[in-house]
């Protein structure tokens, strides 16, 4: 099978300073590991593509160092809706220009992941909201794809959508996936409308709720992209352990069957899907 990781954050793998904290400080509880050893573990199943997803200026800027000489590794520059207090406010102007300033470099291809997250508090909703503009503007003056994060947050969102999409024009649509989509099938259909791809990772594994399963299930396969979140939300039957890119062959086996497709058939074509919309090969 030929696999793309649309989704995680290998760029923190054995660093002792760089990189967000949270993210670091998971990898390291995977021992002394490197990302060429977690890129070899992923290549062994099939994975041959991944993107690097900042979360904040440095973690942007790693995703960016990681990925510039090794093949098969992309960076996304994005700053995480819980990190908008931290950008917000014409004092930080400075470094929301420093952000913007690294869209141009080697094998960025995409803003995000961005958004908002109303699940947690760790920024105001208007602070969320001007950093999530922010960064769409610079998506749609570059015309790049966006990495979207929206938790509990959908009625603020797709207002904002609609009107960056409206601004980007036909020419050079909005274009996007919904990372770690988890929500109803009402705003799937919404999504759907709005031409935006559906990226899931192993907490379809783990699901329980019969509608979210269902959600799964209706997805339609040429707005599939599969992703892991790595180190994050590893799936079953290996909970407990750090998530890696290699395990989205886990992901996609449960997802196949899930949803009664052909597993080739389903990694060929999330795969394509990853390439049109981050316009690699």
């Amino acid at each position: 099978m030929d696999l793309f990781d649309t989704h995680c954050h290998v760029q923190s793998a054995g660093q002792s300073s760089e990189g967000e904290r949270a993210t670091r400080e998971l990898w390291a509880k995977a021992g002394d590991t490197s990302v060429d050893e977690i890129v070899e573990r992923a290549h062994a199943v099939g994975v041959r593509q991944m993107i690097c997803v900042g979360c904040d200026l440095k973690d942007s800027e790693l995703a960016i160092e990681v990925a510039a000489n090794r093949g098969g590794l992309f960076a996304s520059i994005g700053i995480h809706p819980h990190e908008a207090q931290h950008y917000s406010g014409s004092s930080q102007k400075g470094l929301l220009d420093a952000f913007a300033g690294l869209v141009d470099r080697d094998k960025v291809v995409a803003v995000g992941e961005c958004g908002l997250d109303y699940f947690y508090s760790h920024s105001p909703k208007e602070q969320q909201i001007e950093i999530l503009k922010f960064q769409m503007d610079l998506a749609v003056k570059h015309h790049l794809p966006m990495i979207f994060h929206v938790r509990e947050a959908f009625d603020d969102f797709w207002p904002i959508f609609d009107e960056y999409a409206a601004m980007a024009g036909q020419n050079t649509p909005l274009r996007g996936v919904l990372h770690s989509f988890t929500d109803s099938e009402a705003h799937l259909a919404k999504a759907l409308e709005r031409g935006l791809y559906i990226g899931v990772n192993g907490i379809a594994t783990f699901a329980k709720n019969p509608a979210q399963l269902a959600m799964y299930r209706a997805i339609p396969l040429k707005n599939l992209l599969l992703e892991t979140d790595a180190p994050f939300l590893t799936p079953s039957p290996h909970r407990g352990t750090i998530c890696e890119p290699y395990h989205i062959s886990v992901t996609a086996s449960f997802l196949a069957n899930l949803r009664g497709d052909d597993l080739e058939g389903l990694a060929t074509a999330s795969t394509s899907n990853a390439q049109r919309l981050f316009n690699v090969n």
